[in-house]
């Protein structure tokens, strides 16, 4: 097969997460395409055996790969509710492979499941072309470990990576490398080490024997020319993080952040925490308005300072980030969105912050707006808004979402020498004792000063300013001039972006139109429409080319997991300019076969 997608579902403390993150790292270090879809519940822990309580772990793994896949080619199930979701939801095809553990279908496993029969196959309707596996996986995990010395909770934690053992198997894998792979996830606990391989190797042996009535399934070589270097799997949120630090190293700049934790965003605090090694400081404020308030203090001193949040949080740092915006700091904010409004669904996916990000503050307060696109490029655009925040004294806000923060994908280790240049802007040496924070270079950006420049003492204020001397100012005709020359400084930015590029069959009719993280699903459509498609990563700015590139095609179609936030944005820039709408907002990425289905109508 050319890719295959494979999808690991049971209860949150069945270890899903851990065994579908290690099923995809074997493929991305073996050097196939990756794309994860991590999907979990809210709760600590739900419970267990109830639907409430499912958790799975959905990969893509093969050549070609844009996303985790609408459907899954093998499920594995490890108890009756596992099963009972993954029918309902559809995820599988009808041709697929459904490995479940029969010893988690007893009748006491059906009821809390809200069975209503003792046959679960045929009570959800699983069709005959479905092929299943039945395999005791409880008793087998047992016999592999009845000579240890762990006690049952312990040796029940490790049914996973039988399951897991049993997938190498099925897809070919190496297992010398699977063995490798396991003790470095396991490093910091050398005791599980022993036991957790014993129960891998033996179901990848329990595979052996199932030769004759299951298929081994073997992926095609990839036909797509990777560059030359290092590469990994990597999460979203991770990528964010080193997107920050490479930065801060190439603008020789301390990195700081100022956070609180919030589902999904509090991974980039963890990673930053540890990262003391690379002059990186962090610190978990007491809420999320002082997590803004002490980077814009870091900014005022002179480090490139990041705040990091979900939707909840953002609205909670608008009035600080007006005070950067009037005080022209540099800031990134990076918004890993989330279901909403309120706490809504905190562990589910969606592209409902937009307009907040625009426009979710008082006054005219222009900000930068970013939106990574798949879980390896959250680093390119964490760097790009570090450089556009450094080189243009504003802050950046970067968009991201639960999508693209627990999901994975393959991604080639840069050289920091191949990233792009971050020239701060720094006051220029010439200005000693004449400093004030008005004075501007040819841009219309604003000089940078900060505690410790002797020379260049001043106050830095959330007043509006004069214009020239920098000093408060309350004439009207002054403010008008300030908040024209902060626009423009935006607006500039532009200038120096790339253009927007067209993928897909750009001599067709229709244009496909996504930001941010849609990018994979949204390829996938169009490679099938055979027509043409724009994903945007600039939002604010939009790229210079904009208007050109949509008067190209008679229909235009913008697909967004809200209800047309985007589509709203660009009606307000481009009124003459005819679009449609797809949105969905169910929590999770779009199906490609509904975006196709749309689309051919």
């Amino acid at each position: 097969m050319k890719s295959i997608v494979v999808r690991f579902c049971g209860d949150s403390g069945d270890g899903m997460q851990l065994t579908g993150n290690m099923f995809a790292q074997l493929g991305a270090e073996l050097g196939h395409e990756i794309s994860t879809l991590p999907d979990f519940p809210a709760e600590i822990r739900a419970p267990q055996g109830t639907i409430g309580g499912v958790s799975g772990f959905q990969v893509q793994i093969g050549s070609g790969v844009y996303t985790p896949g609408d459907k899954a080619d093998v499920i594995v199930a490890m108890n009756a509710a596992a099963l009972k979701v993954s029918a309902q939801s559809k995820h599988f095809h009808e041709h697929a492979i459904i490995i479940v553990d029969t010893d988690s279908l007893t009748d006491k496993d059906l009821e809390k499941a809200l069975y209503k029969t003792d046959n679960p196959f045929t009570e959800l309707g699983i069709p005959e072309t479905v092929q299943i596996v039945p395999m005791a996986l409880t008793t087998l995990t047992k016999e592999a470990l009845k000579d240890s010395e762990m006690d049952n909770k312990s040796v029940l934690k490790c049914r996973n990576m039988f399951a897991l053992g049993l997938i190498y198997w099925l897809f070919d894998e190496p297992m010398d490398k699977a063995i490798r792979l396991l003790e470095d996830k396991f490093k910091k606990k050398p005791a599980l080490i022993a036991p957790n391989t014993k129960v891998m190797v033996d179901g990848y042996n329990y595979g052996q024997n199932l030769a004759l009535s299951v298929h081994q399934i073997r992926l095609e070589a990839g036909n797509k020319p990777q560059a030359h270097g290092r590469y990994t799997s990597i999460a979203g949120n991770k990528a964010t993080a080193w997107g920050l630090i490479a930065a801060a190293q190439k603008a020789g700049k301390h990195l700081f952040l100022g956070s609180y934790p919030i589902t999904p965003a509090t991974d980039i605090l963890h990673e930053l925490a540890a990262r003391k090694d690379m002059n990186v400081m962090a610190i978990q404020a007491e809420d999320e308005i002082a997590g803004v308030c002490t980077a814009i203090g870091a900014a005022f001193a002179g480090d490139l300072a990041c705040t990091s949040t979900s939707g909840p949080g953002l609205s909670l740092k608008s009035e600080a980030i007006g005070l950067a915006v009037m005080a022209e700091l540099p800031l990134v904010v990076v918004d890993v969105q989330r279901g909403g409004p309120s706490t809504g669904l905190p562990t589910k996916t969606e592209q409902t912050d937009l307009l907040q990000a625009l426009y979710g503050r008082n006054g005219e307060c222009p900000a930068v707006v970013l939106a990574a696109s798949s879980s390896a490029n959250c680093f390119d655009f964490a760097y790009e808004a570090c450089k556009i925040a450094l080189e243009n004294m504003t802050p950046v806000i970067l968009m991201t979402d639960t999508y693209l923060a627990n999901g994975t994908a393959l991604w080639r280790i840069p050289s920091l020498s191949e990233l792009p240049t971050i020239q701060p802007q720094s006051v220029p040496e010439d200005l000693k004792g004449k400093y004030n924070p008005a004075l501007r270079d040819e841009r219309g950006v604003r000089y940078w000063a900060y505690p410790g420049m002797e020379g260049f003492e001043h106050r830095n204020i959330g007043l509006e300013r004069d214009a020239q001397r920098g000093t408060i100012s309350t004439n009207p005709e002054n403010h008008e001039v300030m908040v024209l020359a902060r626009k423009h400084k935006i607006e500039q930015i532009a200038d120096r972006i790339p253009d927007l590029k067209v993928q897909g069959n750009t001599e067709s009719d229709t244009l496909l139109v996504g930001w941010g993280s849609t990018e994979g699903h949204l390829h996938a459509a169009a490679n099938e429409l055979c027509c043409a498609l724009a994903q945007f990563n600039y939002i604010c700015p939009l790229p210079k080319n904009t208007r050109e590139v949509l008067r190209q095609y008679k229909r235009i179609i913008v697909c967004e997991l809200n209800t047309g936030q985007f589509a709203a944005y660009l009606r307000a820039q481009f009124p003459d300019i005819q679009m449609e709408q797809y949105n969905e907002i169910m929590g999770q990425p779009f199906a490609v076969e509904r975006i196709v289905e749309y689309a051919s109508k």
